[in-house]
């Protein structure tokens, strides 16, 4: 039986893993940087923020996570995030799939629940 999406990323542990390297990525990329700095002097809202992210990431892979943080439109409202900060993002959340030798076709189904968010996340 094949693994589901879940599995192919390492399951909790491994979520956590690539959340934690997205969230460092965003931390030091000049185009998203400013956006995810502050988090840094907030321990506990970044660990909630990481929190929301694994469940969120979880529970779209088809892990037992369960979600119950905003939706993406209410997550980003007002944020005026532009395409190119968009891309910025998708581009750290590769970095991180490939630091962590994550397999082509899990790569493609991250980026399918990426793009699938689009709309619901730029310029809203």
């Amino acid at each position: 039986m094949s693994k589901n999406l879940y599995e192919r990323l390492g399951g909790a542990k491994g979520i956590a893993t690539l959340v934690d390297d997205i969230v460092e990525a965003h931390m030091n990329n000049p185009l998203v940087k400013a956006r995810f700095l502050p988090y840094r002097g907030n321990p506990d809202h970044l660990a909630a923020v990481k929190q929301h992210t694994r469940n969120f990431l979880g529970a779209g892979s088809g892990g037992p996570e369960q979600y119950s943080g905003r939706s993406m439109p209410e997550t980003h409202r007002g944020m005026n995030i532009s395409e190119q900060e968009y891309m910025a993002v998708i581009d750290d959340i590769l970095g991180a799939l490939d630091k962590n030798k994550i397999d082509e076709q899990s790569r493609k189904d991250v980026l399918a629940i990426a793009y699938s968010l689009k709309e619901q996340i730029i310029h809203v």
